[in-house]
């Protein structure tokens, strides 16, 4: 990029006023953020302002990122787009992360719960002469202010119709006993078709009155309109699911309802019967896909009885989504959008192996779905917007009913997010 022959000698007078450090840092943050706007207008086909045929999309103001550089950290400007996302190739995606992972280490570190391993990992992000412990409480500090301020934010901004809910453990001290601690997480997908992580929150089990209190939590920072939520058949997630979001329709993640219906049965039938209750989903009608279940568990009911029972009684739960727009279908009757994300979790967490306390675990864990939270801001929106104003039709007509006490052709579990 070029600059103005004004722009550059005030540019000179304020780095020369500067102290030798500050002056360092201050040219390669220009440095930087040159390079980052010629590959934007390289992704966009045109400069800044510039008129051009080969245009993709336009800017959309910029958002920022921390940068650690020999000269310190340095804020770079990240253009946003109006379609489409763009990141920089010279940058790393997960700043926030590798922050969280170092204060986590080095925690464990200072407080003396560490092994040799963790040695070795400190020397691997290249601390060979350690780190004091204020620097320590330093990082954790800043940290813990940007985990609990995106944690306690508020959600009274749009609606969720769906809402995706999920836990992964990992081990963490306690005293001087190694426990299994778990993290729950709880995604949205707002009436706008966008994603956003909704909440984080670690205790000492996957209890009813934890996830009770969890869920409790998202609806006190504003969590309205929700209208399914997915997950799975956890029974202290599903009671808190029925108590907190009463009407709310409550969809049984298939994938984990097939799992299910394997440990029924010996694995050589294993895939008889996957594949057997897989056409169900090939339907696309929802008179026909019910159809399907029935036929389906019919003839189960001779050579394994007991899959049988299991699809009878799950029925209404795993078929919730044929009551949504046949568009959402595939995103919304499985809980793999969310357990990909505690997949990363996890593989972050992996490093540490054992956590020094339950806050070293949140920091970390939050910090990663953060990263991912932002990620979606800025990337394609999850569902389209024709398939939003499909749901948002469906949603009129079932208030519509329950204003006028009409009947309602839709499972009676769709209604309306009650306080």
């Amino acid at each position: 990029m070029t600059h103005s022959h004004s722009g550059v000698h005030a540019q000179l007078d304020a780095l020369l006023s500067a102290d030798p450090q500050a002056m360092f840092a201050e040219l390669v943050r220009a440095g930087l953020q040159a390079l980052i706007e010629a590959e934007a207008a390289t992704k966009i086909g045109a400069d800044r302002y510039e008129r051009s045929e080969g245009r993709t999309t336009h800017r959309n103001g910029h958002r920022t990122k921390t940068v650690s550089t020999p000269a310190g950290d340095i804020e770079a400007r990240i253009p946003k787009l109006r379609s489409g996302s763009f990141f920089p190739a010279l940058l790393e995606r997960r700043r926030r992360v590798d922050r969280a992972l170092y204060a986590v280490i080095m925690q464990a570190y200072v407080h003396g719960v560490s092994t040799r391993g963790v040695d070795d990992l400190v020397r691997a992000l290249g601390v060979d002469t350690g780190i004091s412990k204020s620097e320590v409480s330093r990082i954790c500090a800043d940290l813990d202010a940007e985990v609990e301020a995106f944690r306690t934010r508020t959600l009274a901004h749009t609606q969720f119709p769906y809402v995706f809910a999920d836990a992964t453990f990992c081990k963490v001290r306690i005293g001087a006993h190694v426990v299994s601690h778990a993290l729950v997480v709880a995604t949205g997908v707002s009436v706008d078709g966008t994603r956003e992580v909704l909440g984080t929150a670690v205790g000492d089990s996957e209890s009813y009155e934890f996830w009770s209190d969890f869920l409790r939590s998202l609806k006190a920072r504003g969590l309205t309109g929700v209208h399914l939520v997915i997950s799975d058949a956890h029974a202290g997630l599903k009671a808190a699911v029925a108590q907190q979001f009463v009407g709310a329709a409550w969809q049984r993640c298939r994938v984990h309802f097939m799992r299910n219906l394997h440990g029924a049965v010996a694995s050589k039938h294993a895939p008889a019967v996957t594949a057997a209750v897989k056409t169900i989903f090939a339907h696309t009608d929802p008179a026909d896909v019910a159809a399907q279940w029935d036929q389906v568990t019919d003839t189960f009911a001779d050579s394994f009885p007991k899959v049988t029972a299991m699809m009878r009684e799950a029925k209404t739960d795993v078929l919730a989504f044929t009551a949504f727009p046949k568009g959402h279908w595939q995103k919304i009757w499985s809980n793999n959008p969310i357990e990909r994300l505690n997949k990363e979790i996890k593989r972050r967490a992996d490093v540490v192996e054992i956590f020094p306390n339950p806050a070293a675990f949140l920091r970390l864990a939050t910090s990663v779905v953060i990263d991912q939270h932002d990620e979606w801001q800025v990337g394609r929106r999850y569902l389209s917007d024709t398939s939003m104003a499909e749901l948002r039709a469906v949603i009129a007509a079932k208030q519509h009913a329950l204003d006028t006490g009409s009947g309602y052709d839709q499972p009676t579990e769709l209604v309306d997010h009650c306080d």
